[in-house]
């Protein structure tokens, strides 16, 4: 029995990490200024920063059902005997009602799994349910390893204008901040899959020492060693410096990664975002020592 695991473009892994774990990735779309183009194969997330900051339309698609199709056919050509799907959030994107339509026709069964996250607050889950399917686990035990990630992850991120998710219909609870947007920098959170406003200071340095404050709170809670990707559109001296602060003050070693934000999701936050995700790793208590005193909190 083999399991495979698929999931989307938006969970931002790393091309070393999906291939060195046999996952497949299916891609969203990404159109500009009229132009339809494939996430990760024929766009750049410096091109849609660019194309944003010229005010070009820009707007962004799910895989068809016709796609996961063709992705879970292959998949049981090569000997998959069931396969784990996991994709964003379904109030964020309808890439899970698609391959739920895919599923249900598929030659092998396929279990759909909505995250309520996105990038490698998913990305880290769906790594640990391709190294459960590796080491044999079927299905449910798969599906099990994918929450036990899930559950305590979270996602914390910081825009410099909260313009483009006004544009793209992603703001959500946020608007609430629109008013005061040109004098306060929000912090922002996915939570039970939707984007929903946290905090409000007045500065970009106060909002990212605030978020990194908050990495540290996040993790004292949960008591479990960490996963953390720094994820940046046309930001990378931020999210490095950011990743480097965190690798110091974070307790337990944690694994920090710098990840670039794709197209689809960099076209509803703008240049400038950087977003922290963290995923505690289940099993694995932090050491007794206490985490270091953070500036901004």
């Amino acid at each position: 029995m083999t399991v495979r695991v698929v999931t989307d473009s938006t969970a931002y892994l790393p091309s070393e990490l999906a291939r060195t774990h046999g996952i497949e990735v299916v891609p969203l779309h990404v159109v500009v200024g009229g132009i339809d183009r494939v996430e990760g194969q024929d766009i750049t997330a410096a091109q849609v920063a660019a194309a944003l900051r010229e005010y070009t339309i820009v707007t962004t698609s799910r895989p068809t059902p016709t796609v996961f199709a063709e992705t879970y056919q292959r998949l049981a050509d090569e000997g998959a005997s069931s396969i784990v799907s996991i994709h964003l959030s379904s109030q964020m994107s309808g890439t899970v009602e698609a391959a739920r339509l895919a599923a249900a026709e598929a030659p092998v069964p396929v279990e759909v799994v909505d995250s309520e996250t996105i990038g490698m607050a998913m990305g880290f889950a769906v790594v640990a349910a391709a190294e459960a399917a590796s080491s044999g686990a079927q299905v449910p035990a798969v599906v099990e390893a994918v929450h036990d990630r899930l559950g305590p992850s979270g996602v914390l991120f910081y825009v410099d204008t909260l313009e483009h998710l006004r544009r793209g219909g992603r703001i959500g609870a946020a608007s609430a901040l629109l008013g005061s947007a040109l004098s306060i920098k929000p912090i922002l959170a996915v939570r039970g899959g939707r984007i929903v406003p946290v905090e409000k200071v007045r500065t970009s340095s106060r909002a990212l020492a605030r978020i990194e404050a908050m990495v540290v709170e996040h993790v004292g809670r949960d008591g479990h060693a960490v996963d953390i990707a720094v994820h940046h559109l046309d930001a990378a001296a931020r999210a490095e410096q950011i990743a480097a602060q965190l690798r110091t003050i974070v307790p337990g070693e944690p694994t920090v990664l710098v990840v670039e934000l794709g197209a689809v999701v960099g076209a509803h936050v703008g240049p400038g975002t950087v977003a922290i995700a963290v995923s505690p790793r289940p099993g694995e208590p932090l050491p007794d020592a206490p985490a270091m005193e953070v500036a901004g909190s």
